[in-house]
């Protein structure tokens, strides 16, 4: 249906959604987390995408990785594994890291993620083992995302981070005890992207 958009950002939403317009056209568009920090407002953009469909919406998901959203379409073919769940799976962590664990067998790394449980955990490991094996992904992505434009505001920086992990479903506490954990480190954070990727690793345990 719709596989690529290329076009201008004209919008960020919090959480992670963005609308893109192309050809007069402004599409509404939801992106895991790495995804989402990459768009710059009213620059260009190609974003790979997925059209889901449900009785009560039409959806579009968004990757900057074709392969990402590869992922992503494993993701949901997964019982019990809706399209949010995926969101969040890819937002907790990057598609190589996603597939790392999976390879490894690492159930704890799993439930770390919000809303995912011991037995989920189990299931997920044993059904992703064969359905990512022959997808390739890039185990440099996340850490080549370009840096977002900087934020001079501390608080405003931490304010951005916590309402980012709460709308992927950490706890308000769970949330802020990460970001001082990253922060405690003695690393300078300038903008909310660098902050945010630290205090995702924090939480993944990494």
């Amino acid at each position: 249906m719709i596989g690529l958009i290329t076009g201008q950002v004209q919008y960020l939403m919090a959480p992670t959604a963005c609308i893109m317009t192309t050809a007069g056209v402004g599409y509404d568009i939801e992106l895991p987390l790495p995804s989402f920090c990459q768009l710059h407002l009213n620059e260009q953009a190609s974003i790979w995408t997925h059209f889901h469909v449900r009785e009560d919406a039409q959806l579009l998901y968004g990757f900057i990785d074709r392969k990402e959203r590869d992922v992503f379409r494993q993701l949901i073919k997964i019982n019990g594994v809706g399209a949010k769940m995926a969101l969040a799976m890819l937002s907790a962590m990057s598609a190589a890291e996603l597939k790392m664990h999976v390879e490894q067998e690492s159930e704890a790394a799993l439930t770390r993620i919000p809303g995912i449980g011991k037995k989920t955990a189990q299931r997920l490991l044993i059904e992703l083992k064969d359905k990512l094996k022959n997808i390739e992904v890039d185990n440099g992505s996340f850490e080549l995302m370009p840096q977002q434009t900087a934020v001079s505001h501390d608080g405003s920086i931490i304010a951005e981070v916590e309402g980012a992990l709460i709308s992927l479903g950490y706890k308000e506490k769970e949330a802020q005890l990460a970001i001082k954990a990253a922060k405690s480190k003695g690393d300078t954070f300038n903008d909310t992207q660098s902050l945010l990727k630290a205090t995702l690793q924090q939480l993944s345990g990494f």
